[in-house]
C-alpha cells in the first residue's frame, strides 16, 4: 500500500534531520584580548561557543560597564548605514537585559570591570524568499517554521569580561545562523536574522561571563536597560502571528531610540 505523506509529517522529518545541523565555528577576528583556552561547547545543537571564564575572579567581580558593541573586520560590509546601526543596537540591548540579571551595570567604566562586545559577522537575510516562506507557513499548519534553504541569515560575535586593569576574566567567541525549519521567523530584512540571533547571543554572554553559582537577579530598579524600552515587545509578537514576520522596527523598539554612550 503507498501511503502520502502530508506536509506537516514531511516538515517534521525534516526538522528532525536538520534541526541538528549546527553553526560552523568562525575564525578569531582578533577583537579578544586573548583567545587562549577557548573551549567549544557539545551541548548546543543550534549555535558554535567556544568559551573559557577564571572563575575565582569572576566571583569577586559586581561592577561592571557595558562598552558599547562595535563591528570588528569587515561585519558591516554590504550593510547599510541603518542597517548596521539597528544590529548594533539590539547586540547592546540583548546583552544589557542578560548582564543586568548577574551584575550592576555602572555608567562609568572607571574603577569598574568591562563587557566588550564586538560583532564579527553579519549574514544577510534572502527577502524574496523569507516572502515565499511566510506565505508556506500561513499555508502548512503545525509547529515552528519553514525557511526557504540557502536563504537564512546568521550573527557571529565575541564578547568578553576584563578587569579594571584590562585582564581577560572571561571570553565568548559566538555563532548562528537561523535554521530552515525552527523558531527563526523569516523577514523581510536584510538583518532580520541576524537580529534574531542577538537575543541567544546575549544569553551566551551572560552564561560565559558570571560564575556558575551565581543567581539570577531581579531587573534592577531603576533599570540600566531601560534606555532600549521594555524588555518585552508584546506588539512584535502579535504581528508575526499576523503576518508571519519578523519586523525589526516593531520587535527591537523605534531605531532612533540610541542608548547612552
Amino acid at each position: 500500500m503507498t501511503y502520502i505523506a502530508r506536509p506537516a509529517v514531511i516538515l517534521a522529518s525534516l526538522a528532525a534531520i536538520l534541526g541538528g545541523c549546527q553553526t560552523a565555528p568562525t575564525a578569531e577576528s582578533g577583537f579578544l584580548t586573548a583567545y587562549d583556552g577557548l573551549a567549544g561547547r557539545e551541548d548546543t545543537i543550534r549555535a558554535s561557543i567556544r568559551e573559557r571564564r577564571d572563575d575565582a575572579v569572576a566571583t569577586t567581580i559586581d561592577a561592571v560597564h557595558l562598552d558599547p558593541a562595535q563591528m570588528v573586520g569587515q561585519a558591516a560590509s554590504g550593510l547599510t548605514e541603518a542597517e548596521t546601526a539597528l544590529v548594533l543596537r539590539e547586540v547592546d540591548r540583548q546583552v544589557c537585559y542578560e548582564v543586568s540579571e548577574r551584575f550592576t551595570i555602572v555608567d562609568q567604566p572607571q574603577g569598574a570591570a568591562r563587557v566588550r562586545v564586538g560583532v564579527t559577522g553579519v549574514r544577510p537575510t534572502g527577502q524574496a524568499a523569507s516572502g515565499v516562506s511566510a506565505v508556506a507557513n500561513a499555508l502548512i499548519p503545525g509547529p515552528g517554521s519553514f525557511r526557504v534553504p540557502g536563504s537564512t541569515g546568521g550573527l557571529a560575535a565575541e564578547a568578553e569580561l576584563v578587569d579594571p586593569q584590562g585582564r581577560q576574566v572571561a571570553a565568548l567567541a559566538w555563532a548562528r545562523n537561523a535554521n530552515v525549519l525552527g523558531t527563526d521567523t523569516p523577514s523581510l530584512s536584510r538583518v532580520g536574522d541576524a537580529l534574531q540571533m542577538a537575543e541567544p547571543f546575549g544569553d551566551a554572554v551572560g552564561d560565559a561571563i558570571a560564575p556558575k553559582d551565581r543567581a539570577v537577579r531581579d531587573i534592577p530598579s531603576p533599570d540600566p536597560c531601560a534606555v532600549y524600552g521594555p524588555r518585552t515587545q508584546p506588539a512584535g509578537f502579535l504581528t508575526r502571528m499576523v503576518t508571519g514576520l519578523y519586523v525589526p522596527e516593531v520587535n527591537t523598539g523605534s531605531p532612533t531610540d540610541k542608548p547612552k554612550e
